[in-house]
């Protein structure tokens, strides 16, 4: 099956597959699967394949590719070098990192991520923790201003966590369309580009599922369980992830930054791939010295 045939358009595909190099022998980690276009391509380059995902549904997915070089773990990419050894995969001469909610999830509703889609207020991509919901029902004003500040980098965090707190003294606020017009409404005048709930939902999102913790472990992990030479590849989606990423490159003593800059998409898939438009691409490569290094032996 070629990568065209995925559900979902992978974002930012061919710089991926050119960063990571695929071929046969060398064994590809794809730490997000999602709907596996990634997966697809770098398989269609020759590499075997061990796709991670958290989400209870990505197994399925995985199962319909059909491909004997795909093998299929679930777990969460902090963990990767238990899942790499619990799928009995070698060191791997690339990992990719597709970070964020993928838009499959966006849009099912009844998963909870999307504002413009009606459905339980969720957001946990393992389904297992305190959802969106209990985070709204349960935190007091100055730490649900204190979130969204943080993790949506939204400007008028005490406003809307004002908001959120007026409304659900009403009502308990229980689903996406409910939190997005408290939002709505809550939000000041004038033009804007996106959403007014955006930047909520997406501090939300980020706190259910622990993200950047995860991820900070999980470029770790990656460092240490690349072979010499392998590169790990993160495609970021906004500035927080961006930020730690840029930062553990450089300060990294086992990683060697690839780009200066991210790539981003092009205007062409930009309008074939709006998620597109956000992306950003870093990679490393793990230095040849740390194969001598006693510290980089698996646990």
């Amino acid at each position: 099956m070629t990568p065209a045939a995925a559900p979902h358009l992978p974002v930012l595909l061919d710089a991926c597959v050119e960063a990571l190099a695929p071929g046969p022998d060398r064994w590809m980690v794809d730490a997000t699967f999602g709907a596996g276009g990634h997966a697809r391509a770098l398989l269609a380059a020759g590499s075997p394949v061990l796709a991670i995902d958290r989400d209870p549904s990505a197994e399925a997915r995985a199962a319909a590719i059909m491909d004997p070089n795909l093998r299929f773990v679930a777990g969460d990419f902090r963990e990767l070098e238990t899942l790499l050894a619990q799928a009995d995969v070698p060191a791997p001469h690339g990992v990719l990192m597709d970070l964020g909610v993928s838009s499959m999830q966006l849009d099912e509703g009844e998963r909870g991520f999307a504002f413009r889609h009606d459905g339980p207020l969720d957001m946990r991509m393992s389904g297992r923790g305190p959802s969106a919901a209990d985070l709204v029902a349960e935190l007091d004003e100055p730490r649900l201003a204190a979130i969204l500040h943080r993790y949506g980098e939204e400007r008028h965090s005490r406003r809307l966590a004002r908001a959120i707190v007026a409304a659900r003294e009403e009502r308990p606020i229980r689903t996406t369309g409910e939190l997005a017009e408290v939002i709505r409404a809550a939000y000041p005048g004038g033009p804007r580009r996106d959403h007014p709930a955006r930047r909520t939902f997406q501090a939300l999102r980020i706190v259910v599922n622990d993200e950047l913790a995860a991820l900070e472990e999980g470029l770790e992990a990656a460092a240490r369980a690349l072979a010499p030479g392998g590169r790990l590849a993160v495609i970021a989606y906004h500035s927080l992830e961006d930020r730690i990423v840029k930062h553990h490159f450089r300060g990294a003593r086992r990683l060697e930054p690839c780009t200066k800059r991210p790539r981003t998409a092009s205007d062409a898939e930009i309008a074939a791939n709006p998620r597109a438009r956000a992306a950003k691409l870093r990679v490393a490569e793990k230095r040849s010295e740390a194969a001598n290094d006693p510290r980089e032996e698996r646990p």
